[in-house]
């Protein structure tokens, strides 16, 4: 068992440890652990310096997961999954699922629902349906492997997956996307990386939402699949709470630039059901925007982004370019539709 296998296999999944750490009452949480599972590796668990820190929100659950009333699905992935475990969203690039599990559950995740249901992927039926699938279709010319982490697998398991990929000739792109450098950075091995530049142009996508997550493991991760001419880029997710103030995001997209991760995306906080305690209005995240762009290089000013439902696709959100009509947001999307998007009253700000 490799050292990241141990370390996975400590992860903390029931309430009592954390009590006894912390002065938490469990039951007050054992129902949101019954229906939404916690798993916090010992390394990511580290990083909380006290109770209700951005590493905190971030992991531990909270009862007001149960309280709110959004969908399910709001993207209706199910729809846009013409095999199991593939969503084809876009053209010429579809996202393929090829794991159910992740080192640490994020309380904000937008597949929570998905997790909860347990349900497996099973490598053999469902993946290769998925690249058959790739094989069969000219236009796909970029697949993101997601899931779950794509990472918890074992590194024959993922150079399996890859070397299928690469027999396409006309898939280009091949993208990982996994939180494993962020919250089990031991994973990423110098023998994993020695095997992933092997499938090259091949790019990770990881996720920092704050930068104390920033530490001298996560650099290291991050250094070695750079080193392996892996380019690697971040997408955050505003959360309230976590990084929706101007001064911490910008110093979280300046501290990425100096381990040589690129900031791609800031996200909007999905509409998924168990989430809206993190939600921020689109207004704060422009003033975000407003408070890097000039103030910070334009390498470390990432693209602000409202994922939008039933495969309508992401907007980019500029701080002047929204119209709104209450709280209602009319956004055009890539296909030049005008789409009626929620957002929540201004007033929300630091309650």
């Amino acid at each position: 068992m490799e050292r990241w296998q141990k370390s996975l296999s400590k992860a903390l999944q029931t309430l009592e440890p954390l009590a006894s750490r912390f002065e938490i009452d469990p039951e007050s949480l054992a129902p949101v652990v019954e229906r939404y599972p916690m798993s916090i590796t010992p390394y990511y668990l580290s990083l909380i310096k006290e109770i209700g820190d951005p590493i905190w929100r971030q992991c531990i659950p909270d009862p007001r997961e149960l309280e709110d009333g959004l969908p399910i699905d709001f993207y209706d992935e199910a729809e846009l999954s013409p095999v199991a475990g593939l969503i084809h969203r876009y053209p010429d690039r579809v996202v393929l699922l090829v794991s159910s599990a992740c080192p640490t559950y994020c309380r904000f995740c937008m597949r929570k629902s998905w997790i909860r249901n347990k349900r497996e992927i099973t490598l053999k039926e469902s993946i290769d349906e998925g690249i058959e699938y790739i094989a069969k279709k000219p236009m796909i010319r970029d697949v993101i492997l997601s899931g779950g982490d794509p990472l918890l697998l074992s590194d024959e398991s993922v150079e399996d997956i890859l070397t299928k990929l690469r027999k396409i000739p006309h898939l280009e792109i091949i993208r990982i996307g996994s939180r494993a450098p962020v919250t089990l950075p031991d994973r990423i091995t110098l023998r994993l990386c020695r095997m992933l530049k092997r499938f090259h142009p091949l790019y990770v996508i990881t996720h920092f939402n704050h930068p104390s997550e920033i530490t001298a493991q996560s650099s290291k991760a991050c250094t070695h699949l750079v080193d392996a001419g892996i380019p690697v880029g971040n997408q955050t997710v505003l959360l309230k709470g976590v990084n929706d103030d101007p001064s911490v995001m910008k110093k979280l997209m300046q501290k990425l630039l100096t381990i040589r991760v690129k900031p791609y995306y800031i996200h909007h906080m999905d509409l998924v059901q168990g989430t809206s305690h993190f939600r921020t209005s689109v207004e704060q995240g422009k003033k975000i925007m407003a408070s890097l762009r000039g103030h910070t290089s334009g390498m470390a000013t990432p693209y602000y982004v409202i994922d939008l439902p039933k495969g309508k696709g992401k907007v980019p959100i500029l701080p002047n370019d929204v119209k709104r009509n209450g709280n209602v947001l009319y956004l055009r999307n890539y296909r030049g539709e005008i789409i009626e998007y929620p957002d929540i009253e201004k007033t929300d700000e630091g309650e």
